[in-house]
C-alpha cells in the first residue's frame, strides 16, 4: 500500500508488480479499487501514512544496549515525536541552524489500523495495518543539552517514513541496516528486540488511545552517528524496501 501524488492530488494505491491500482478512499476504510492508473516509475511517492501522533521507542536493541554499556530496561521508553516531522521518500531533512550534531536511526514502523486502547499483545495484530521503514532524527547535541528528548527529536522533516506499508510481513526477524552515502553503518535484526512489536502496541495502547494511521517506531539498531548537510541516507528492511533521503539546509 502506498500514498502518491495523482494528477496534483494525494492518492492511495496498492502496487502491482509494476502498475499502481488507484484507491477510492483511504487505507482505514473498506478497499475500493478504482483502476489502474499509471507506472509506479512515474509517480511521486508520499509519506504513507499522515499520523495523529508520532510513538517512539528508545533503546529497544540488546546489541544496541550492549553497545552503549547500558542495562536492559524493564519497561519500554517512550516518547513522541510530532506529526509535523514525518516526511515521505526522496524529500529533505533539514539540518536546523540550532545543531552541530544531527544523528541518522533506521527504526522499523508500524501503522495502526484502526483505534486501538488497552489491547492485550495477542489482540496486538489484529489492529496493525503493516509496516514501513522509518529514520529517527535526532539532534544529539540539544538531546544531552536538554536532558530530555522533545527539541531534539522534534524537528520538522526528522521523521522520514516510507516507501510504502508492507502488509504481508511478519515482524519478527528482519534485517535493518542504515546507509550513509553507500557505506553501511548500522545493521541487526529485529530478533534483537528487546520488546517485540505485539507487546510494544499493547504497552502502548494501555497509555494512549492509537488512531488509524498512527506510527509506532521501534528503536534503532547498533551504529547511529552524525549526517551532515549534502549527505545520502537510506534505510533497508528485509520484506519492505528502502526509503531514501537526503540532507540539506
Amino acid at each position: 500500500m502506498l500514498r502518491f501524488l495523482h494528477q496534483g492530488r494525494p492518492s492511495c494505491g496498492i502496487l502491482n508488480g509494476d502498475e499502481v491500482i488507484q484507491l477510492e478512499g483511504d487505507f482505514f476504510t473498506p478497499l475500493r479499487p478504482l483502476r489502474t492508473c499509471c507506472a509506479f516509475s512515474q509517480i511521486h511517492l508520499l509519506s504513507p501514512c499522515k499520523p495523529s501522533k508520532v510513538v517512539a521507542v528508545g533503546l529497544n536493541y540488546r546489541d544496541h544496549a550492549r553497545e552503549l554499556n547500558f542495562p536492559v530496561p524493564d519497561t519500554p521508553i517512550i516518547f513522541l515525536k510530532p506529526p509535523t516531522s514525518v516526511i515521505g521518500p526522496g524529500e529533505a531533512v533539514l539540518y536546523p541552524a540550532a545543531s552541530s550534531q544531527v544523528d541518522y536511526e533506521a527504526e522499523l514502523g508500524v501503522i495502526m489500523k484502526d483505534r486501538a486502547r488497552n489491547i492485550s499483545p495477542a489482540d496486538a495484530r489484529d489492529h496493525i495495518l503493516g509496516y514501513t521503514c522509518a529514520n529517527d532524527v535526532t539532534a544529539r547535541d540539544l538531546q544531552k543539552n536538554d536532558g530530555q528528548w522533545t527539541r531534539a527529536k522534534s524537528f520538522d522533516t526528522f521523521c522520514p517514513v516510507g516507501p510504502w506499508i508492507e502488509t504481508d510481513l511478519k515482524p519478527d526477524n528482519l534485517l535493518i541496516e542504515f546507509y550513509l552515502n553507500g557505506e553501511r553503518r548500522q545493521f541487526s535484526r529485529t530478533s534483537q528486540f528487546i520488546f517485540p512489536v505485539d507487546y510494544l502496541v499493547s504497552f502502548i495502547s494501555g497509555i494512549m488511545t492509537l488512531e488509524p494511521g498512527d506510527l509506532i517506531i521501534t528503536g534503532t539498531p547498533p551504529g547511529v552517528g552524525p549526517m551532515k548537510p549534502g549527505d545520502k541516507i537510506e534505510v533497508r528492511i528485509e520484506g519492505i524496501g528502502s526509503l531514501k533521503n537526503t540532507v540539506t539546509r
